[in-house]
């Protein structure tokens, strides 16, 4: 039911969510505010809106999942520009709204002969989503292009901008993850390259390229085919069945713990962590050495393609599916001694 609406936002109140989330459970909210304008925020948070509500940010709902109902409030930005910001020469700044869809966005970079995030293609979601999760894939991680975010302060009742070393970037992680209640992302702005420099050292992807009959240095849009390739041979389309990508994050352990876990199983992929002192180890290998793979409880299970992506086949509730999660991490640590945690955000229930 359409409660109320200002300049630059729509408010509903007992709205369904079950659209609004890759994984296509169901779900609703008690109020959802759809917001064409930034500038309405504090307008909102001043009087519009329960001011103590707990409030949810909805991006493109692939990267969470609803566990039951969510709480309080949820706030989904549809600003959708796109600019550039500053022309430095060989680099030049480009800012995007939070509401862009990320691979539209990179597409948008790559059809303007800027590189730079072109490893980052056909990741689900949107721009505001990016440094919130610090999204990574093939060799790369968002938080070395960003240049800067622009967000709301909840707390201080203020707009606010925060350079990227200010905004904690780490594995899957930044500040923004830890305090979700407080900074509400509205743009996001990225340093990006006019001369392509090309990272191909993550496996798979050379390949791709091979089989695509490219030969010597690619351009930045090949290496983003080559990535929309193997993310498309390896996860399945959200559209056609319900998933919100990687569901676990890769563990990172310690050496001595590393080196204990190869004498028992020489093919375990192990890669350097954070740092010397640290390694990091593929979830998805943990996974399906568990026979996880192609499981499935009803309509819960886990894609056939790779063992990190849980799916819906339809009607999955999200409990189910947080169920399901929860023994395959029990499985993973009573045969490694590993403990692996969910990449989403669960809203309504604890991990």
């Amino acid at each position: 039911m359409n409660l109320a609406s200002g300049s630059g936002y729509r408010i509903t109140e007992n709205a369904r969510l079950d659209a609004r989330n890759t994984f296509g459970v169901r779900a609703k909210a008690p109020m959802l505010v759809d917001v064409s304008d930034a500038q309405a925020l504090p307008e909102l948070f001043g009087y519009a809106m329960p001011r103590a509500a707990s409030t949810l940010v909805l991006g493109g709902g692939s990267n969470l999942l609803f566990a039951g109902d969510a709480p309080g409030v949820v706030l989904a930005l549809e600003t959708r520009r796109i600019a550039l910001a500053e022309d430095r020469g060989e680099t030049v700044i480009v800012r995007a709204d939070a509401g862009v869809v990320w691979h539209d966005f990179v597409l948008w970079t790559l059809g303007h002969g800027l590189s730079g995030l072109e490893n980052l293609a056909l990741i689900p979601g949107t721009v505001g989503a990016a440094p919130i999760q610090n999204i990574g894939a093939y060799g790369m991680e968002v938080g070395e292009r960003v240049h800067a975010v622009d967000a709301f302060d909840r707390l201080d009742g203020r707009f606010v901008r925060l350079a990227a070393e200010a905004c904690a970037f780490a594995y899957r992680d930044s500040l923004f993850k830890h305090a979700p209640d407080r900074y509400i992302v509205t743009a996001v702005e990225f340093v990006l390259d006019r001369a392509f420099q090309p990272r191909l050292a993550y496996a798979g992807i050379t390949d791709a390229l091979q089989a695509m009959g490219i030969e010597g240095t690619p351009r930045a849009s090949q290496v983003a085919e080559a990535v929309i390739r193997i993310r498309r041979r390896k996860l399945p389309d959200p559209a056609l069945l319900g998933n919100a990508g990687s569901f676990f994050k890769n563990p990172i352990i310690a050496c001595a713990q590393a080196d204990a876990l190869l004498a028992d199983f020489p093919a375990m992929p192990v890669f350097r962590g954070a740092g010397d002192d640290s390694r990091k180890l593929s979830a998805a290998w943990l996974i399906d050495q568990c026979g996880w793979k192609g499981h499935r409880d009803g309509d819960a299970g886990v894609a056939a393609s790779h063992a990190l992506v849980l799916v819906n086949h339809g009607q999955a509730t999200g409990m189910q599916l947080l169920d399901l999660a929860h023994r395959i991490a029990a499985s993973v640590h009573a045969r490694f001694g590993v403990a692996i945690e969910p990449e989403p955000r669960i809203v309504g229930a604890a991990w």
